[in-house]
């Protein structure tokens, strides 16, 4: 077994931004608007288009970039603080552009909350952070992929099961969000999710149903599960105007060495690991960086893409304080958790082909799976949590966590 842990971890604090309820999308541009032309932010966080994804960290990495080069003037020193893939794009285009770049992370590892593992042991590589894609909108990021030579497979089909019976999945639980959604946005005042599937109907209307032996309570249950795994968040806690939009329908899965993509953009690049940034001074001569080993670096400018959850925590201080509008967003945005345990067997207990499976009826926290052998052909089996049930297994021991996934698969063994 293997597992993540990002809700503990120092150096992310949660794995996706999202808007909770009464905050809007207008927070994410604020948080990417430069700072006297000496601070700029990158991060999934501040991604409009595609917030809480790769190719939308990505993405704002090359956009920080532009922002730079706008005002900066040929050699200037730039520090990137952050290796992850927003860190990454962001020094290679400066870098590319003829600037003096440093990258500095505080891991002993690039990539960020890409968490590449590869073992004798494990017969597939293990990507403990992100890993799924969505084909139409990643089609870039796919590409890339590719030409890295780093494999990616579909993610289909998909099956649904309980202690009672099984079936596909339906789209009970679906439209109930979409219904709820719909009638949210009729309304003067954003409310969350879960109150727009009370006062809608729209969950009422599910639990009336019932599709191949499976409850459409259970089914809408489960649909919000996996908007957990998608958002890091509940339905108390998502806006249920803006939110939704932002769920990605994955249906790709990364197969090992998805950090190639963070390490190919480095190549060339000066990078100082294990170095954490404690305090940010800046002002209109230059930026001054106060890292964790003491030292001061100087530079002319400074790029921050750490994750939101650290700048949530204070983890690093701002001389003078960011502007009102950054320290609005970056308390209104919202840090979820999506955490995921790897499981790899001798041989497959299932008979299934379906890649992706849901546990429909269950208090059990571990209710996604993505079954490998359907993908690569070795019986590893990948549980997705995120949200509360996130939070709730990052507190387990490793006993306790592989109890309650063996005990989550248990439906699945005759399947």
């Amino acid at each position: 077994m293997l597992r993540s842990a990002w809700t503990t971890d120092p150096f992310a604090r949660g794995s996706h931004s999202f808007i909770p309820t009464g905050s809007t999308p207008a927070g994410r541009e604020d948080l990417a608007t430069p700072v006297l032309g000496r601070l700029f932010f990158a991060g999934e966080a501040t991604s409009t288009d595609l917030p809480g994804t790769v190719l939308g960290a990505q993405a704002s990495g090359s956009r920080a970039a532009s922002q730079v080069a706008s005002v900066a003037q040929p050699g200037e020193r730039i520090a990137v603080i952050g290796a992850g893939v927003a860190g990454a794009e962001a020094a290679r285009n400066l870098t590319l552009a003829g600037y003096n770049v440093v990258v500095i992370e505080a891991r002993n590892r690039v990539g960020g909350r890409i968490d590449s593992r590869k073992s004798s042991s494990w017969p597939v590589g293990v990507e403990l952070g992100a890993w799924r894609l969505a084909r139409q909108p990643d089609a870039v990021l796919l590409s890339q992929l590719t030409s890295l030579g780093v494999q990616t497979n579909p993610l289909s089909p998909s099956l649904l099961a309980s202690t009672s019976a099984s079936g596909t999945a339906d789209p009970i639980g679906s439209k109930a969000v979409a219904d709820a959604a719909a009638w949210a946005a009729a309304q003067p005042t954003d409310s969350s999710l879960e109150r727009a599937l009370d006062k809608s109907g729209a969950a009422r209307a599910a639990d009336g149903t019932d599709v191949n032996g499976l409850a459409g309570s259970g089914l809408l249950d489960h649909q919000l599960q996996w908007i957990a795994t998608a958002t890091g968040a509940d339905p108390s806690a998502l806006s249920s105007w803006y939110a939704v939009n932002d769920i990605a329908a994955y249906d790709r899965v990364v197969t090992g060495g998805f950090d190639r993509l963070v390490t190919d953009a480095l190549t060339g690049v000066t990078t100082s690991l294990s170095t954490a940034v404690a305090g940010v001074s800046y002002g209109d001569s230059g930026v001054s960086l106060k890292l964790g080993t003491g030292e001061s670096l100087a530079v002319d400018r400074a790029v921050v893409t750490v994750p939101l959850g650290v700048l949530k925590r204070g983890s690093i201080t701002f001389g003078p304080l960011l502007p009102l509008a950054h320290r609005s967003a970056i308390a209104e945005i919202g840090v979820g958790t999506v955490e995921t345990v790897w499981l790899r067997f001798n041989k497959p207990f299932w008979s299934t082909d379906a890649a992706a499976w849901g546990l429909v009826g269950t208090d059990n926290d571990i209710t996604n799976w993505v079954n490998l052998e359907a993908i690569t052909g070795e019986p590893v089996l990948v549980g997705i949590v995120g949200g509360r049930a996130a939070r709730d297994i990052v507190g387990l021991s490793d006993d306790e966590l592989l109890t309650a996934a063996m005990r989550s698969l248990e439906p699945f063994a005759e399947l």
